[in-house]
């Protein structure tokens, strides 16, 4: 049930996404002809006015289309309400439009979030630090290091139960590359030794390949006010935010360490279903935080994305409205497109860690 349930959050999320587009060509009078969540064979349909809506097999996807691509459309090339005639302004706003959706989905949730769970007001701290899901070709799951665990100690130095400890940690790791280090493990009631050697990263600094957070578990109170609940998330969202930009913006200027931790569908699925093994109210940060990223990864100026299309209507302008040449989009596009298959096939079959670094405060407040 809890896979079912994460499924279901990245399918909401997309709904959100192309609902954005849709939302924004029909408030304009711009023709839709198409709407559809998922892909591949059509589950149900319905046949609006305009609009044909339609429900496919695999909810991980979904499109809206326009008569402008559609060769059996029989409106008139030059209708002025076919998105391609329409001013770039207004292009933009739709292509741009899903987007803004998923990134004020993203807000909304957190507020949902903290008005259902609380606010936290302090933690309560146990010795140790939790380990967070490993990379399974890390240093640390070579040397036997699982999630779950709770490192209780390193180089014979205890880690309190305070915030201090994770820094105390992380700098221990970061401080000794290519020396080995000692931890003393706890899984469930039994202890161990484990010897490691972090490797040496870009920065100089010795990385293990764990996202870790403090052994502690929040205590809650109810809002002060709703105006409380939205600054609060506001602030969320902008760590959030923030943060997803600085991770994207690692995996291009430190392709070789970072690439590791992108992960597919199928990892991303994964870890939606363990949060909502662990507390239901998980899958919202969940959904807020893949809702960012996918917010995120469109905006990007890359072929078949929204961000490329994007790119080509900044041409347009800087042409003075005259648009690329139709086969020149045609074939970006389409090379654009058989890439990201071809990259959404491969993280399928490699399945890695990403997102838990983004995911450690929604462990670490929501549990």
């Amino acid at each position: 049930m809890s896979v079912l349930a994460a499924i279901a959050v990245l399918a909401v999320l997309i709904l959100v996404h192309e609902l954005g587009h849709f939302v924004a060509a029909r408030s304009q009078g711009i023709l839709v002809n198409r709407f559809s969540l998922g892909f591949g064979p059509v589950l149900l349909k319905y046949q609006g006015s305009q609009t044909e809506y339609a429900v496919r097999a695999f909810p991980l996807g979904g499109f809206v289309g326009f008569p402008d691509d559609d060769p059996d459309s029989d409106v008139p090339p030059n209708d002025p309400n076919l998105l391609r005639n329409r001013p770039i302004l207004d292009r933009a706003i739709v292509i741009s439009a899903g987007v803004i959706a998923n990134l004020i989905f993203a807000y909304l949730v957190l507020v949902l979030q903290l008005g259902i769970v609380g606010i936290p007001k302090e933690f309560n701290y146990k010795a140790g630090v939790v380990v967070q899901p490993v990379n399974q070709e890390s240093v640390a799951y070579q040397a036997g290091i699982r999630e779950g665990d709770i490192i209780l100690a390193v180089n014979g130095q205890e880690l309190p139960a305070s915030d201090k400890s994770t820094p105390l940690l992380t700098k221990e790791i970061q401080t000794h590359p290519n020396q080995q280090i000692e931890l003393k493990i706890q899984r469930e009631n039994q202890q161990q030794s484990i010897k490691l050697t972090p490797k040496e990263g870009a920065d100089g600094k010795g990385v293990v390949g764990v996202a870790l957070s403090p052994n502690a578990t929040a205590i809650y109170r109810r809002p002060n006010s709703p105006f409380e609940i939205f600054g609060l998330a506001a602030n969320r969202f902008q760590q959030l935010f923030v943060g997803t930009l600085s991770g994207f913006g690692q995996l291009i200027t430190n392709f070789q360490q970072t690439a590791g931790q992108v992960s597919g569908p199928v990892n991303i699925v994964k870890i939606g279903a363990k949060l909502a093994e662990d507390n239901t109210v998980n899958l919202l940060s969940f959904g807020a935080i893949i809702s960012i990223n996918l917010a995120i990864i469109n905006i990007l100026p890359l072929p078949a994305l929204d961000g490329g299309q994007l790119a080509f209507l900044l041409i347009e302008g800087l042409r003075g409205g005259k648009p690329v040449p139709a086969r020149i989009q045609e074939g970006v596009m389409q090379t654009g497109l058989v890439l990201l298959l071809g990259l959404g096939i491969f993280l399928i079959v490699k399945e890695t860690t990403q997102l838990t670094s983004q995911l450690e405060w929604v462990q670490k407040l929501f549990q």
